[in-house]
This record gives C-alpha cells, sequence and structure tokens, in this order.
C-alpha cells in the first residue's frame, strides 16, 4: 500500500497533464476510473448506506436502543423486530443502526485530527529537517514502537478514568453533576485515544512525500520568486500528497472502526447500554455454539463486511489516484 501511494503521489502531476489533455479535470479522470472497478463501487455504495443510516438514526421511526422487554428476550426476527431481540429484550436492529452512528463518528472525528495533525508535523518536518525534524521524528518513532493494540489498551485504561474525573468536577460547575455517569465520556475518550494513535505513522508517510516533492521544480521556482514557507507547503506540497492522504483515509476509517469494537469488546471502550458494535459482541460471543448464535452473527457480520468493503475500496482508490494504472 504504500508503494502504491508514493507512486500516486510523485506522478501526479503527469497524471493532471493527461487528464487536461483529454479533456476531463484530474479528479473526473480519477472518478471515471474507480466506476471501471466494480468491486470498489459496490463497497462504496454499502458504506455510504452504513454510514448514512448511522448519521439519521436519531431521526430514524424505530425503537430506543436502550428499551427493554425482558418478556421478550431472544425472540427471533419478527415483523416487530425484523432483527429479534437480546438477552435484554431490546430491539436489534435499532441497537444496530446506533452502533452504526458511534462507528461514523468514531471513523470521521478522530481521522480529522490526526489528519490534521499528521499532515502538519509530516510537513514542517520534511521541509525544515535539522532539529525540528529529529525531534518530531524520535517523537514518531517512540508511538510506532509499541503495538497499536496494547498503547490503545493503555491510553483507555489511563486516559478513561482521568476524563471521567474531570467531567465529574467541571459537571456542578455547568449544573449537570451526573454528568460524568453519561456516555460522553466514554466516547470523548475513545476519540481522543484513536486521534493519538492515529497519526504517528501518517506523520512519517507524509514526511517521506514531502522530502521528495521539496526538490521538485516547482517548488524550487516558489522558492525563487520568494513564496513564503506556508504557501509552498500548503499550496504547493500538501496538493501534491493528496492522492497519499485519500488512499489512507479509507484505510484509517476501517482502523478506527476496528479499534473502537476492539477496545469496546475488552470493556474499556463504549460500554452498555450505549450502542457499539464491539459491545454487542462481547455481551453475545458466548452465544456461538447455542439455538441464540444470530445474536453474534449480527453485529460480527456487519463489522466484517464493513472491514473488507474499506479494503477494496482503498484499492480501488489507490488504482483511480495513479495515473499509471490502466
Amino acid at each position: 500500500m504504500t508503494q502504491t501511494a508514493e507512486v500516486t503521489s510523485v506522478s501526479s502531476l503527469q497524471g493532471k497533464t493527461s487528464a487536461l489533455v483529454r479533456g476531463r479535470s484530474p479528479a473526473g479522470e480519477a472518478w471515471r476510473r474507480l466506476t471501471r472497478k466494480k468491486l470498489a463501487m459496490a463497497s462504496l455504495i454499502y458504506i455510504s448506506a452504513i454510514l448514512v443510516l448511522g448519521l439519521l438514526a436519531p431521526v430514524l421511526p424505530i425503537q430506543s436502543f436502550s428499551q427493554q422487554d425482558l418478556s421478550n428476550t431472544r425472540a427471533l426476527p419478527s415483523w416487530e423486530h425484523p432483527l429479534g431481540t437480546d438477552d435484554l429484550g431490546r430491539d436489534m436492529l435499532s441497537r444496530l443502526i446506533w452502533g452504526a452512528n458511534t462507528a461514523f463518528i468514531v471513523a470521521t472525528v478522530p481521522l480529522v485530527v490526526a489528519t490534521a495533525l499528521g499532515v502538519t508535523i509530516g510537513l514542517v518536518a520534511a521541509w525544515y529537517r535539522g532539529w525540528i525534524d529529529t525531534l518530531f521524528m524520535r517523537f514518531v518513532d517512540y508511538l510506532l514502537a509499541f503495538p497499536t493494540l496494547l498503547l490503545m489498551i493503555f491510553l483507555a485504561a489511563t486516559l478513561k478514568p482521568a476524563v471521567v474525573n474531570f467531567v465529574r468536577e467541571i459537571g456542578p460547575a455547568i449544573g449537570q453533576p451526573q454528568l460524568w455517569r453519561s456516555g460522553l465520556v466514554d466516547y470523548l475518550a475513545v476519540l481522543l485515544i484513536l486521534a493519538l494513535v492515529g497519526w504517528s505513522g501518517l506523520a512519517r508517510l507524509v514526511r517521506g512525500q514531502a522530502l521528495s516533492l521539496k526538490e521538485r521544480e516547482f517548488v524550487e521556482a516558489a522558492k525563487a520568486i520568494g513564496v513564503p514557507d506556508r504557501r509552498i507547503l500548503f499550496l504547493h506540497i500538501l496538493p501534491n500528497v493528496m492522492p497519499l492522504l485519500i488512499v489512507l483515509a479509507s484505510m484509517s476509517m476501517a482502523g478506527a472502526i476496528a479499534a473502537e469494537s476492539t477496545i469496546s469488546f475488552l470493556g474499556i471502550g463504549i460500554v452498555p447500554p450505549y450502542p457499539s458494535w464491539g459491545s454487542m459482541i462481547a455481551s453475545t460471543y458466548g452465544y456461538l455454539r447455542t439455538p441464540y448464535w444470530w445474536l453474534l452473527a449480527e453485529p460480527l457480520l456487519i463489522v466484517t463486511s464493513l472491514l473488507y468493503a474499506f479494503a477494496y475500496l482503498g484499492d480501488g482508490l489507490a488504482d483511480a489516484l495513479n495515473p499509471q494504472t490502466r
């Protein structure tokens, strides 16, 4: 994936020229190539449908994700409950849709924060080099030295109590003394963890691309006429790194969803009754060899299929944004 992204970024100017010669914009040419990838387009449609459902969860005419009916637990799919009910009588369809809402949040908010941080640090380190580059990259090396999953577990175990204590202290000041008991704390802690973990690898990749681009003729010409460093970084180099960022964004969203599901499965992420596919899998994994195996299959199937869809979409984007691909 890294080699593909490098080819994409280095040859982006060539792709722009060839696209304009054919009368298409670079974005239009990339979209035309992507539409030829049937598996990538099917994945894009599937991902969009899941994320739109999650985004519209608060306004959809579905049951509450926390409403319990203890007289109708583990019910098979019916007209009233299209995907059945869980062991507390809660509607599985509602919880899966609200789980998509959680997935939408954790796939976008940390991505924006990590991208902004990683791109800025990568560009600055590549441009100024020297002690700035050494300082940033050694810190990145320290972060990358830890296994990602262990680092997330460590941050979840240490950061979440700190967030709870902070919210508990500010709660009375804003007239919400029980705010620390709400699911907001879980969401805030998970978003911080994913953002802190996700930027380091992106910063290193952006730095590598920027190091090769800063020696190109158009950058030298911009420096020769006195263009400020900030304009060169964000108006000349950054646009040529965008193909790499687009491909990485699709893979990062998949990684964020998988990471949130993992830490929620371990009980240190989003905890019940607030919906999360990971916590739903954790509460039903014991049903694998029972007549209620479908309670485990439903969230597991959605998570697995969504991760595969992001992988296929990422491969399609890498090919579509690579002007040397035919």
